[in-house]
């Protein structure tokens, strides 16, 4: 059977915990203060049995004006509310506070119950009936059935019971699978077993041995036991109350508003963005950076409101919104959240976050505006899309876009196969999707780079891969580059060669003028070619300047038509290989030839025969034994 839980709400003295004692057999008041003043000052737990072995925990929670933030972590996570009005006094104060939590919190099922109801005749009871009805008609509970009981005599807790019973059917089981959340709304210690905190699981599952992370402090940690209903368990499900005992935790390094939750699934953030609304009854209007008290799930938080589109809300309005934290909080997309005024302290409003993580607004414009409308109220596919073509990290994971969404993997990856059937998303392998508008934008990019420096320097055959990568996107690893400019190798427009980009059509070309020099350069080189003379030698005939200069020097290495034996020393490809002819012919008829020897033979010096020789040595040409070489 699906889990349930039930939680209480109403004014403080009108029932609530004794309400829960009488159904439950359970005093959920249980501490000294609470037993001395008679009232609820914490939240209170009680298991619950249905009809049917339906199981079921009930959230007491505190009726004070005073503890509505204890309230408040309580409300959290419940599935159905009981509304608790005392018939000998009515709707008050508490109870519409409570009430508007359970709007802003999206809670729709609930039962009003009239307690107290042995303490009036049937007259009064009958106009408390009619005035809680009138007062319920605009309200999420004008629907809801009530009734009247009392926890003294019993009467009513059977028509109490089968209500919730028939409630519980229609309750949205929350989803076990995907990551795991559960907020903390109660830390203690146990002999022998050390820190337990206990919760509503809001989504996923928990199992014994299971490695967690504690948020917002992000503090690894590892579940030792767990408790359901006060019995061990091997596993807890989404929408049950949990007793999680953690291992190797202090009491002080916990406490509640901390969230328990699956690893790398959370990120702690200091500005969240939302879709905000002023409760019709709030005393006072909202304006631009003021200070309020944000609660989500066990959390209470400072923060100042920072109005995306204008400088006042006013109460019945709703509108977009930042929430700049003064401390880290965790939140989901999606999650629904309760702000009160920072003094005097009172309910004002509530909405749903829309970006978890947001950078920092600027206010009244468009551009901000369009994209919470997108991340607000677009399909998958367009968030998705909208993700990838705005995330200033290029390529996503599978991973990265289900945490953004706020949806399961499997989801993300099937709409994400419709993206790419449709040309707006590319995958790369291993490393993730990049929308297709960013795919372009990279190759124009390049592209025009490419264009600039092949006009520029004509004859490097061109631009230094690696370099492209670091200076333009540096957020993109060097394997996801790779392959993406494979796929434009195989589409055609850029080209990549010896870790070189140049584009598709392009071949390094001398000029004229460039031919001419090249020309003039060489013959001088091969006038005599096993004592060329130095670079700087070459260069004063040529008349060009020293950058010019370079630029045909490399473009003779690159071509293979000059190497670079040393620092100094530059041959001619055709001198090497006439090299070769000689020194071949030489031991057609000696095996054995000394420095000396080649020099000769070469008709240079030994300034040039012996680092040519090392050359020959080096691409195994030659071989060195002692002070010879021999043929290799």
């Amino acid at each position: 059977m699906k889990p349930l839980v039930i939680g209480t709400a109403g004014h403080i003295d009108h029932g609530k915990t004794t309400l829960v004692k009488a159904l439950t057999h359970i005093d959920t008041d249980r501490l000294k203060e609470e037993k001395q003043r008679g009232i609820s000052i914490e939240l209170g737990f009680a298991p619950f049995t249905l009809p049917g072995d339906q199981r079921a925990a009930i959230v007491d929670v505190p009726g004070h004006e005073r503890f509505i933030r204890h309230m408040l972590a309580g409300a959290f996570g419940i599935d159905m509310v009981l509304l608790v009005i005392a018939a000998d006094e009515g709707v008050m104060p508490q109870t519409r506070e409570h009430l508007d939590i359970i709007e802003l919190l999206g809670i729709d099922k609930g039962i009003v119950v009239i307690s107290k109801m042995d303490l009036v005749d049937e007259e009064w009871l009958l106009l408390v009936e009619d005035d809680i009805k009138e007062y319920l008609k605009k309200s999420v509970l004008k629907d809801a059935p009530v009734i009247a009981v009392s926890a003294t005599d019993g009467t009513g807790l059977p028509e109490l019971v089968e209500e919730i019973s028939r409630m519980s059917a229609q309750v949205i089981e929350k989803p076990a699978l995907g990551q795991a959340r559960l907020p903390i709304d109660r830390v203690f210690t146990m002999s022998g077993f050390g820190t337990v905190v206990t919760g509503t699981l809001w989504s996923g599952r928990l199992n014994v041995g299971d490695s967690l992370e504690l948020m917002p402090v992000q503090k690894p940690i590892r579940i030792r036991t767990l408790q359901v209903h006060n019995e061990k368990v091997p596993e807890a499900l989404a929408g049950q109350r949990v007793a999680v005992n953690l291992q190797g935790l202090e009491l002080a390094e916990i406490k509640r508003g901390y969230w328990i939750a699956s690893p790398g699934f959370l990120q702690p953030s200091y500005r969240v963005d939302t879709r905000l609304r002023l409760l019709h009854s709030s005393p006072r209007t909202l304006k631009n950076w003021n200070r309020v008290r944000f609660h989500l799930g066990t959390d209470e938080a400072m923060g100042r409101i920072v109005l995306l589109d204008r400088d006042e809300l006013t109460p019945g309005e709703e509108a977009y919104a930042q929430i700049v934290m003064e401390k880290p909080v965790v939140a989901h997309k999606g999650d629904r959240f309760v702000v009160r005024y920072y003094s005097p302290v009172t309910t004002i409003g509530g909405g749903t976050i829309i970006d978890p993580q947001a950078p920092k607004q600027k206010r009244f414009r468009e551009d901000v505006l369009e994209d919470l409308v997108v991340k607000e109220e677009g399909t998958l596919y367009d968030l998705l899309l909208h993700e990838l073509e705005s995330s200033s990290t290029l390529i996503l994971s599978l991973e990265e876009l289900s945490k953004k969404c706020a949806v399961d993997r499997e989801r993300v990856k099937d709409e994400l196969g419709q993206l790419i059937d449709d040309d707006r998303v590319f995958e790369i392998k291993d490393a993730g999707f990049i929308s297709t508008l960013a795919m372009d934008d990279i190759k124009e990019r390049i592209s025009a780079t490419l264009r600039e420096y092949h006009k520029k320097y004509p004859l490097r055959p061109g631009y230094p891969k690696e370099d492209m990568r670091s200076r333009w996107f540096a957020k993109v690893d060097g394997k996801a580059f790779n392959r993406m400019l494979k796929y434009w190798e195989e589409t055609g427009g850029i080209k990549s060669r010896n870790n070189q980009l140049m584009l598709g059509e392009f071949e390094a070309q001398p000029n004229e003028e460039q031919l001419r020099m090249i020309e003039q350069f060489m013959g001088i080189m091969n006038d005599n070619p096993f004592a060329p003379p130095a670079l700087d030698e070459i260069r004063q005939p040529l008349q060009v300047n020293e950058a010019e200069f370079n630029e045909i020097v490399n473009y003779l290495i690159n071509g293979g038509q000059l190497l670079k034996i040393n620092q100094e020393i530059y041959f001619t490809s055709q001198a090497i290989e006439r090299g070769k002819e000689i020194l071949n012919n030489y031991f057609a008829g000696e095996k054995e030839l000394s420095l000396a020897i080649a020099r000769d033979l070469l008709n240079t010096t030994r300034k040039y025969a012996l680092p040519l020789i090392e050359y020959y040595d080096k691409i195994r040409f030659t071989r060195r034994i002692g002070d010879i070489r021999v043929k290799a």
